[in-house]
């Protein structure tokens, strides 16, 4: 696989998940608004409860390597994929920031 291969992979990947999210809770949320409860009801039971931990640590674990390569390896504006770690996920986020890191260190 080729840079640019990886690149659009990644995007359609993030992307995807952003859409499915979006097809998913958007109609509840519009039903019902209420942020916190939405945000609750991801540990309704040890299963959800497992998922949703995980994502919450990955979101955190991306934070702490933005962070980290924003002072070593000068990589700007991953704050961006910070925001977009929270909404719509830590894929889309995830997927936003490999995709910024390549194209400002295509070295790395």
């Amino acid at each position: 696989m080729n840079q640019h291969q990886f690149i659009w992979l990644v995007a359609l990947l993030g992307a995807s998940f952003a859409l499915a999210f979006c097809w998913l809770v958007l109609p509840a949320l519009w039903i019902n608004p209420d942020v916190v409860k939405a945000f609750a009801a991801g540990f309704v039971n040890p299963f959800s409860s497992g998922y949703a931990l995980d994502a919450i640590m990955c979101w955190l674990i991306l934070a702490v390597w933005v962070v980290f390569e924003a002072k070593t390896k000068a990589i700007k504006h991953g704050w961006i994929a910070l925001l977009l770690g929270i909404v719509p996920g830590v894929a889309t986020g995830f997927a936003a920031y490999l995709i910024m890191r390549i194209r400002q260190r295509p070295e790395l």
